[in-house]
């Protein structure tokens, strides 16, 4: 006899199959932990079978890392968009202060999810590849905005900045991400980047 409790899956084509199945995943993955998330719960939510899921990703840490690469990708569009409303000729310290407003709104958006790797939630191997090699990238984009000298000094500033910011921004998420802090936030990163370098301009 059939079943008749199963929903009946609606045809999708297969660009908007996989977007229903990253969709489904990050709401899953933004509400608990990885281990905690199942393919046949993304299944059930995208409305897909499992062996559908794993058409589109072969195994559950690929499908996380792709909601990673995803993230990186709309962080970095983000950020090109705030620089790309800012005049000709802006001082670097209202440049880098642009992409760091654009940080924080992606934290905002999902709290959790974001401080849930730097509060030392397992994560797999690809999606952890997908972060170093975004923070290296993110290392050269804050070093073309400052086009800094070829120097150790630089490269400890840039990096001690973003390491920073990240620790600062945990700290705003514990509070609620108040949106009336973040200008404070931002100000005492831009600061501490001031401080390592020297001056904006050294």
């Amino acid at each position: 006899m059939a079943r008749m409790d199963r929903r009946p899956r609606q045809r999708l084509d297969p660009a908007e199959r996989r977007e229903a199945i990253l969709a489904a995943a990050a709401g899953l993955f933004g509400a608990r932990a990885y281990d905690e998330v199942s393919i046949a719960e993304v299944a059930q939510v995208s409305g897909a079978s499992e062996a559908l899921v794993f058409r589109y990703f072969a195994t559950k840490a690929d499908l996380y890392a792709a909601l990673v690469t995803a993230a990186v990708e709309r962080l970095v569009a983000d950020q090109d968009a705030a620089l790309a409303t800012l005049p000709p000729g802006v001082p670097a310290r209202d440049r880098v202060s642009a992409v760091a407003h654009a940080y924080l709104d992606t934290v905002a958006r999902h709290p959790a999810r974001w401080a849930e790797p730097l509060r030392g939630g397992r994560e797999p191997e690809a999606a952890r590849e997908v972060r170093r090699t975004a923070h290296e990238q993110a290392v050269r984009a804050l070093a073309d905005l400052l086009e800094p000298r070829d120097s150790v000094r630089h490269d400890f500033a840039i990096r001690g900045y973003l390491g920073f910011l990240d620790a600062a921004c945990l700290h705003w998420v514990d509070r609620g991400c108040p949106q009336h802090q973040r200008h404070t936030l931002v100000a005492a990163a831009l600061g501490a980047l001031e401080g390592a370098l020297g001056d904006w301009d050294a």
